[in-house]
């Protein structure tokens, strides 16, 4: 890819700080979207909850990428913030694509993030991207968040919607919470550990991204998640291989309902999701198999 000028919403979180080192390592101009005053030209304001962007900052963007969002698991789920968890993700959405859409010359792609969860649970079935979205309020949410790029879509910009799985990393997401668990050997299956889970290595999320970035003909909906998903027990598995640390505290569903409240019924959900039209656009992970993405990781 030329050297680009690139918009990062959610530049601080797992995949966009990782997606931000990798753009500017290959001499990218990114710009990165705050909350606060900016603190110089590469830093645009927005408020994604009252909708609004500075939208001068955009002016000259070639790509942009929206990863902005509350954190799923980053709390219980009370009324209140599962108001935040939509806002953030639906109303910053709106308000970043009608101001790309509204920029004299528009960005050329506008990569939106998305999530696995708008499938639901689907038990042992494989779904790709054909999928239906399922019942409930991950994936309500997940149609609404891309349904809200709409503006930018309608304005002739190559749209491509993330739909990503449970990111392998150290850093952050459910994995980070994982790895410090089982390195003092206190890690173990999350109910009956059958359930599926679709994951994929930072370092191919990332990839990934810029795959779809250079793609010049790709649009749609893209499940980021490996080719092979596996079980909550195979998970659990390879992270006593790779960590060399036993695994033997399994935690009883009831165990997790009383803890976690309504995010249990996701946890324990089952999503045997795959990237075909990731795969079939030409991209090769780097990290397919679990243990290889755990290593990645380490």
């Amino acid at each position: 890819m030329e050297r680009s000028r690139i918009v990062v919403a959610g530049a601080s979180g797992l995949i966009g700080s990782a997606l931000v080192r990798s753009l500017a390592a290959d001499g990218h101009e990114v710009v990165r979207l705050v909350r606060r005053a900016p603190r110089g030209p590469r830093e645009v304001r927005w408020d994604p909850e009252r909708g609004s962007v500075d939208a001068a900052g955009l002016t000259g963007c070639d790509v942009v990428v929206n990863l902005a969002g509350a954190g799923i698991g980053d709390r219980r789920w009370t009324p209140e913030y599962k108001r935040l968890i939509r806002d953030s993700r639906v109303l910053g959405t709106t308000a970043l694509a009608e101001a790309a859409a509204a920029l004299p010359e528009p960005p050329r792609v506008f990569l939106n993030g998305s999530a696995i969860g708008f499938y639901g649970d689907t038990g042992d079935r494989v779904v790709d991207e054909s999928a239906p979205p399922g019942d409930g309020f991950l994936p309500e949410l997940c149609v609404e968040w891309e349904e809200a790029a709409a503006p930018v879509r309608e304005a002739g910009v190559r749209t491509v919607f993330l739909r990503t799985g449970l990111v392998v990393a150290r850093g952050g997401g459910a994995w980070g919470r994982l790895f410090p668990l089982f390195r003092a050997g206190l890690g173990g299956r999350l109910g009956d550990g059958r359930q599926y889970w679709s994951y994929i290595a930072l370092h191919d999320e990332v990839a990934a991204i810029r795959h779809l970035i250079d793609a010049e003909t790709l649009s749609g909906p893209f499940n980021l998640t490996a080719p092979e998903p596996v079980t909550n027990h195979a998970v659990t598995a390879a992270m006593g291989r790779v960590l060399r640390r036993p695994a033997l505290f399994p935690v009883p569903a009831p165990v997790l309902r009383a803890a976690l409240g309504e995010l249990a019924g996701d946890v324990l959900g089952s999503q045997r999701v795959v990237p075909k039209r990731l795969t079939e656009s030409g991209f090769r992970f780097a990290f397919p198999g679990i243990d290889e993405a755990i290593r990645s990781a380490c």
